[in-house]
């Protein structure tokens, strides 16, 4: 099953982010993923839109921005200003989800809705028709390197279910702890797309890493 693979900069060196944003342009992922977190919703700081926007100029690839950040209605405008291409917010985080992902949509991204691993998948079904892409967070978001939560598996699985019912176009994405020993099962219960951060970029070829990942999709 051919997969997006979205390999996370939060993993990468950022003193040579530009290095890393060239391995991804020459490489077979399909994505970069960038998480912007705001310190209050996760317990970690990490970049904003100037650095989306320097990344940009450098990608040649389109950018999957997760906004782990309170109230993210604020920034919809300045994140497509920035050259975000699929912008996703939490669940947790919005007040009004239908409102926030008819307002992505309209300034012309992807509108992606995320949720942590504690947030059952029921919480979607009300909404799934309306997005474009579904993130399971199969770890605490906030930090990377951290362990796989086994039960994300039975969440894709009920997610791929409304797809089923409700949105047959619907991209299911998964990101935290994958890796090439559970992405055939992630495939198999209905992700496709994957985030990769620590496992493509703390290996010793990082490029090659990659060409492993989309070996497993054929």
């Amino acid at each position: 099953m051919d997969f997006i693979l979205s390999p996370s900069l939060l993993s990468a060196d950022f003193a040579n982010l530009q290095q890393a944003v060239e391995m991804i342009n020459d490489s077979q992922a399909d994505w970069f993923h960038i998480d912007v977190m705001d310190g209050m919703f996760v317990p970690n700081i990490t970049i904003g839109q100037p650095v989306v926007k320097a990344i940009k100029k450098h990608a040649k690839k389109p950018l999957d921005v997760h906004l782990m950040i309170m109230d993210p209605d604020r920034y919809i405008q300045g994140f497509k200003d920035a050259g975000a291409d699929i912008l996703t917010v939490h669940e947790e985080a919005c007040r009004h989800l239908n409102r926030t992902l008819a307002a992505i949509r309209q300034a012309g991204m992807k509108a992606g809705v995320s949720i942590n691993p504690h947030t059952p998948v029921c919480m979607l079904e009300d909404i799934v028709e309306y997005a474009d892409l579904v993130l399971i967070m199969s770890v605490n978001p906030g930090f990377g390197g951290q362990k796989f939560i086994e039960s994300s598996y039975r969440k894709i699985e009920e997610t791929a279910r409304l797809k089923e019912k409700y949105n047959r176009n619907l991209i299911i994405e998964v990101d935290g702890g994958v890796s090439l020993e559970n992405t055939p099962k992630l495939l198999s219960c209905g992700a496709n797309a994957l985030v990769a951060g620590n496992a493509v970029f703390s290996a010793p070829d990082p490029k090659k890493r990659i060409e492993e990942f989309k070996r497993l999709g054929l």
